[in-house]
């Protein structure tokens, strides 16, 4: 594809991602599916453009601080700067060998102007910036992180601008992690054990993990090490009654599936059966056939209420605003607000107590969420214990611990009581897990 046409499509991609109607990966999926033949759109030109509207999200305060400065359209100044960005970030890293060719490729599709503009934005001394062009982050966001993150904010945000990684959960049913590591290295997909999970493998790289007879055969799925951990703490036992109150696509379900030896009974529950449906095929090569999913209308779904009090442990990995994400997704941090934060957390709060009344005595409840909000975490846990005082709240750390979790106590608070992963202290995303034992 020429350079001209490959910026021209990049503007407008941007243009359509920048109004946030929609997530960033459905606009992106779209654009492709429409311009695939018109465009030509092949595998490099997909990646290069999706990488530049990536950028342009990540640093989206800082290209609008530049961009005034140039000529022509606005849209097409930050696709500029956001390819120009994306460009440098794979010249840059360990597994390219591109050199300067990137930015010449850029430049050859660059008017005289362009090319001087995009030199003198190069130049700008990027520590003498103001705050807000360094994070890139919305200020109401900022003082939440602040808070929580004090000194260690700057790691965090160094942290969101790194290449996202990619963790493998391993089908324990049927296979050992060294074996599925031998099996991968076979068809030279590099990794590496997980440090906290039992269950994953980290990828050295960014290889096409579905096209691998890994993948194929069941061996593997693909799932964050937090993720991992969260279904690890719900430690499901051979021949209990298990519910996964918020399957979505089901990735957390396998993982307990598996960890039940595929006995029992395991409900998949779901308000949306069109995710469900994802769940299907990944049920057929993972080999369980314990998995009942069940779509549901709401928390107070008479199916719930036919199974209240005959569960052992319940799951609630519940629909949050997903600001752990913000690696894979830093359009949220633009389309989430404090007013959408707090929404979510009044929601979250309707699913726990309904989720509770599915336990039996001694049961296990726990609650989880991928964003690092005090509104969605700890409040939502404390206001739960408030409200159900006789539930007996667990100590994550001690609960890995006795999973044989090394280092259990780095992916916990400080008081151990709940799990806290963050991108730059662990690699993952950003996760909070909260548990209890009913009365």
């Amino acid at each position: 594809m020429h350079p001209k046409a490959l910026i021209d499509a990049c503007t407008d991609l941007v243009r359509q991602v920048l109004k946030f109607d929609h997530s960033a990966d459905a606009v992106v999926s779209q654009f492709f599916k429409q311009n695939r033949k018109s465009l030509g759109l092949g595998p490099r030109e997909r990646a290069a453009l999706s990488g530049a509207v990536y950028s342009v999200l990540r640093q989206k305060l800082l290209f609008d601080h530049l961009s005034p400065s140039g000529s022509g359209p606005k849209e097409r100044r930050m696709a500029i700067l956001g390819f120009a960005h994306h460009q440098d970030q794979l010249a840059h890293s360990p597994q390219s060998g591109k050199g300067t060719a990137a930015r010449d490729f850029l430049r050859s599709a660059l008017s005289e102007p362009e090319k001087k503009w995009i030199e003198q934005c190069d130049a700008v001394d990027r520590s003498a910036l103001l705050e807000r062009h360094r994070h890139n982050l919305p200020e109401w966001l900022v003082a939440s992180l602040k808070a929580q993150l004090g000194e260690r904010f700057w790691d965090y945000v160094a942290a969101l601008s790194l290449p996202q990684g990619l963790d493998l959960r391993v089908n324990t049913l049927a296979h050992k992690r060294t074996e599925v590591q031998a099996l991968l290295q076979k068809e030279r997909i590099a990794s590496e054990p997980t440090p906290f999970s039992p269950w994953g493998l980290r990828l050295l790289d960014k290889p096409n993990v579905t096209d691998s007879d890994a993948f194929k055969k069941g061996a593997v799925e693909v799932q964050d090490e937090g993720s991992q951990l969260l279904a690890l703490l719900v430690d499901a036992k051979r021949g209990e009654m298990v519910v996964d109150f918020c399957a979505g696509g089901g990735g957390k379900t396998l993982a307990l599936g598996a960890a039940m030896r595929n006995t029992g009974r395991l409900y998949a529950m779901d308000t949306s059966a069109h995710r469900l449906d994802g769940l299907k095929p990944r049920l057929a090569r993972s080999g369980l056939s314990n998995v009942h999913p069940v779509a549901i209308a709401h928390e107070r779904d008479e199916r719930i209420k036919r199974l209240s009090g005959k569960i052992d442990r319940v799951l609630v990995d519940a629909p949050c605003s997903g600001l752990g994400t913000l690696r894979r997704s830093p359009d949220l941090k633009w389309r989430q607000s404090p007013d959408g934060v707090n929404g979510m957390a009044e929601q979250q709060n309707a699913i726990l107590d309904s989720a509770a009344r599915l336990l039996k005595p001694g049961g296990r409840l726990v609650y989880a969420t991928c964003s690092t909000m005090v509104e969605e975490n700890e409040a939502v846990a404390q206001a739960f214990s408030q409200r159900h005082t006789q539930w007996v709240p667990l100590l994550v750390k001690d609960v890995l611990t006795e999973l044989k979790v090394d280092n259990a106590a780095q992916v916990c608070g400080e008081d151990g009581l709940y799990l806290r992963m963050w991108p730059h202290l662990h690699g993952t995303d950003g996760f909070f897990c909260a548990m209890w034992t009913a009365p």
